[in-house]
């Protein structure tokens, strides 16, 4: 089932939990997925709040993939685990939400790095990998992470860090940010009725421990979607999110993404910001990447406009 930006979860929403009920296995591909990609359809159309939706019916497997390498992995694990022979009977009642953006960009091969820890099909289908190293020689070290349509800003932030401010900035990819909550409230859960047990660490701690610096999470969907691994940061690590928080706009995706504050000046602008609190560079460094960027730091808040 493909259905056209919100008017999936919000719209047939008591459909799907239906299905999950009734104990449907299969595919629902949200199109035109995110908040900013599909132009000049304003507040009825543009999807910030699916993956928000889709993380409170639990027969959901919700991701939100970047690159095409990604899809095929995820879609060949939903086969798999719904229809192939090694899934316990218990395990294949399920439901596979992906997102599909209505964007054109060239589709990188998959990566080829010694630094780039473990496969990335795998990685994809667990939700989070490092996709991209920090570039070496740099003064200050930071984590951006990105989920579908939103790596294209992270990519140029990343390179504006290191190239103006002196900042190597590894890039994560995160597709399933539900899939990383849920492992991780299995562990928490498990060690809580196992106290004599060897403790053990939920997947995305493990993962953000192997990163690097304080971490900057954007998404094309609401803030809510990267806040659901909060709770599992690594201890001490300042985790910022920016997200599409509020109705849509009728506009280009260039200022859609700048009114929402999740383009590539505001990354760099927040990667700062987390670096100045931890102390590592001044303010006068991230009121530069603000001018430099052209924001405006009096504009309304986009949530309450």
């Amino acid at each position: 089932y493909t259905f056209y930006s919100m008017f999936g979860f919000q719209r047939v929403g008591d459909l799907i939990w239906q299905a999950a009920d009734a104990r449907v296995r299969g595919f629902l591909m949200g199109a035109t997925a995110g908040r900013t990609t599909l132009l000049g359809e304003g507040l009825q159309h543009q999807d910030g709040h699916s993956l928000v939706l889709a993380s409170t019916v639990p027969a959901v497997q919700a991701y939100d993939p970047a690159f095409a390498f990604e899809l095929g992995a995820i879609v060949k694990d939903g086969i798999n685990r719904m229809y192939g022979p090694d899934t316990p009977e218990t395990e294949r009642d399920v439901i596979y939400y992906i997102t599909l953006y209505n964007e054109n960009y060239p589709m990188p091969a998959l990566p080829d790095h010694p630094e780039t820890s473990g496969d990335f099909e795998r990685g994809a289908v667990r939700g989070l990998y490092r996709w991209r190293p920090a570039p070496q020689g740099k003064t200050h070290s930071a984590t951006i992470v990105f989920s579908g349509i939103s790596h294209q800003a992270a990519t140029i932030a990343a390179n504006e860090l290191a190239d103006h401010y002196d900042v190597g900035a590894e890039l994560w990819s995160a597709t399933s940010y539900k899939r990383l909550r849920e492992q991780a409230l299995e562990v928490e859960r498990s060690n809580r009725l196992h106290p004599s047990t060897p403790q053990e660490e939920p997947l995305v701690t493990q993962l953000l421990n192997d990163s690097l610096g304080p971490i900057t999470a954007v998404s094309d969907f609401m803030r809510a979607v990267p806040e659901q691994i909060l709770p599992f940061v690594p201890e001490g690590r300042r985790f910022s999110v920016l997200g599409t928080d509020g109705m849509g706009r009728s506009d280009t995706r260039e200022a859609l993404r700048r009114y929402f504050e999740v383009d590539a000046g505001h990354i760099v602008v927040s990667t700062l910001s987390a670096l100045l609190n931890d102390r590592k560079v001044s303010a006068d460094v991230v009121e530069d990447a603000i001018r430099r960027y052209d924001i405006n730091s009096d504009a309304p808040n986009p949530y309450v406009v």
